[in-house]
């Protein structure tokens, strides 16, 4: 199967409401690999690497996001990196 990586930045209310946790809960039950993180001037970025389809099921829902998140909008880029994992990363 083909594998991409793309990096999204979401934003909205998506910090402090459980949004990288929740993604990464997402990541592990679908099967993507990558990383999230907060950014300091307040989106959530992301990278996520996989089969398409489970990349796409991925960024559905980072669309909706978890119960107390409001996602504005998410902007999606090319990517490259190597993953094994998911894993949640420190702000930057």
């Amino acid at each position: 199967m083909t594998q991409i990586v793309l990096r999204i930045e979401i934003r909205g209310r998506v910090q402090g409401v459980g949004y990288r946790w929740s993604m990464a809960e997402q990541a592990n039950l679908i099967g993507v690999r990558g990383w999230v993180r907060n950014r300091r001037y307040g989106c959530v970025e992301a990278t996520l690497a996989g089969t398409h389809g489970d990349v796409d099921r991925l960024m559905a829902w980072a669309r909706r996001g978890p119960d107390a998140a409001t996602v504005d909008s998410v902007e999606v880029f090319d990517a490259e990196g190597d993953f094994t994992t998911f894993e949640q990363l420190p702000t930057v």
